[in-house]
């Protein structure tokens, strides 16, 4: 039956024009699951990882403007920031000075252009969801678009599973429901598919420095780029120390039994081993998303391989309409990008400033951004100018999606670089020029408003 599964599922992605290459990706990962690979890694297979920073790097100038002007910039664009409410390309969403993070990223591209007299192309990967409206929203940019390759490629899609009999899911309410992507580690499979590892081969680039669409700290640095290429490693991963807001998230690691850099998602922890998941004085570092690559250290290893990475498997289970509970449970495949770290010997991690890892993934990111903890520089380039980025937690039943968050601050997020920490519990909207101090607690069982150019302490009553 779950032979009969696979087929079914090879049948409907070349129905839907999938290239042969994600296909075959797919069955691999498909045989995985079907033979009960779970993608665990157990606290037992690893040690803590430690690692350079760099703050104590030395890049000559000349290295460093070599590499930028070799380097291609990928921005992961499939997200629909669906967990926040939208039905659109996350990228689009308005986080300062009426611009977006898609405004924001083009701008930085084009006065780095200027700054390293580089060509430094961006290409964005873009799901079917979010290729529309993105490219509407980037012909603004003129010149954007780099002579000999194209401004987007699309991520794949893969049918999700129906997890009793791991066959493809039928959904006559919705048939897009029945796909889902394949997890941002199916970059390497849409490069491969496409042709674009050899098209950015043949133009003249070296190097790839991929990360979030939604970072907006994640610059194409010409100093880390530098710093890759004068390591010499095939590819590397950007890392920062993490905070209590990082405990249940993943984290690099070495395995014990050849020596390679891993790096452990919470998906891929035991039960078991969730407390030293959670010990940020043991695992101290995690992922930015931020990673570089040479191309033909990749080129190379794909052909080595038929064109299948091999990226440990992440079972995702869900339902198949995720706003609907009672649908039938499936099972998404999916690999993380930046698990590929433990494809390549060779490769780094290197600790970065915190400015280089600014993610949006909720509302309560939204409300540091768009705060005074950051200043938005004429190069478009994000600078923390407090002391530290405070901890955020908002109701969410008020605030977690963007439309009701956006009612609850009209007139801009209050004013933050005293603060500490911010909890909000129950429904509040803040009046203009609100200023926080320390640790701010603010509790209510029925709506309140917060009065224009209120000033809040730790500890203080409103």
């Amino acid at each position: 039956m779950r032979s009969k599964g696979l087929e079914a599922a090879r049948a409907k992605m070349r129905e839907a024009g999938s290239d042969e290459v994600a296909i075959d990706t797919f069955a691999h990962y498909y045989r995985l699951l079907e033979h009960g690979e779970t993608g665990m890694i157990p606290e037992s297979t690893i040690e803590p990882l430690d690692m350079e920073s760099l703050d104590d790097v030395v890049v000559s100038e000349e290295d460093a403007l070599a590499a930028v002007r070799q380097t291609v910039v990928i921005k992961l664009n499939g997200g629909l920031g669906t967990s926040m409410g939208m039905d659109r390309a996350k990228s689009l969403l308005c986080v300062r000075r009426g611009l977006s993070f898609l405004d924001i990223s083009a701008r930085q591209i084009l006065h780095m252009r200027e700054k390293y007299d580089a060509k430094l192309p961006l290409v964005l990967m873009n799901s079917f969801r979010t290729s529309q409206d993105t490219m509407d929203a980037l012909a603004r940019y003129e010149t954007l678009p780099v002579d000999g390759l194209p401004l987007e490629f699309l991520q794949n899609k893969e049918p999700k599973l129906l997890a009793a009999r791991l066959e493809p899911v039928a959904w006559p309410k919705d048939p897009s429901l029945e796909w889902c992507p394949p997890g941002h580690g199916d970059i390497y499979t849409a490069l491969q598919g496409t042709g674009l590892i050899e098209q950015m081969i043949e133009a003249g680039y070296r190097y790839v420095f991929v990360s979030n669409s939604d970072n907006l700290g994640a610059v194409p640095d010409a100093r880390v780029a530098g710093w890759f290429a004068t390591s010499g490693a095939p590819f590397a991963i950007e890392a920062v120390r993490r905070t209590p807001s990082d405990r249940k998230g993943g984290h690099f690691a070495r395995r014990l039994s050849d020596g390679r850099i891993v790096l452990r998602e919470s998906a891929q922890t035991l039960e078991a081993d969730k407390e030293a998941l959670a010990d940020l004085s043991r695992h101290r570092f995690t992922s930015t998303n931020n990673l570089w690559f040479d191309l033909h250290a990749m080129r190379d290893t794909l052909a080595q391989r038929r064109g299948i990475l091999g990226l440990p498997l992440i079972r995702n289970v869900k339902t198949v309409d995720p706003a609907d509970p009672t649908s039938p449970e499936v099972i998404q495949i999916e690999t993380a990008m930046g698990a590929a770290i433990e494809v390549f010997e060779g490769a780094r991690t290197i600790e970065v400033g915190r400015d280089r890892f600014v993610p949006v993934k909720t509302t309560n990111d939204l409300l540091v951004l768009r705060s005074d903890i950051y200043a938005l520089g004429k190069d478009h380039v994000l600078e923390l100018v407090a002391d530290d980025v405070p901890f955020v937690d908002l109701d969410p039943a008020h605030y977690k999606l963007v439309g009701e968050f956006d009612k609850r601050f009209p007139d801009g997020a209050p004013s933050m670089k005293g603060a500490t920490s911010l909890k909000v519990e129950g429904d509040w909207t803040f009046g203009r020029d609100v200023r926080l101090q320390g640790e701010v607690v603010l509790e209510a069982t029925s709506a309140q408003r917060v009065e224009p150019g209120t000033v809040i302490s730790g500890g203080q009553d409103v």
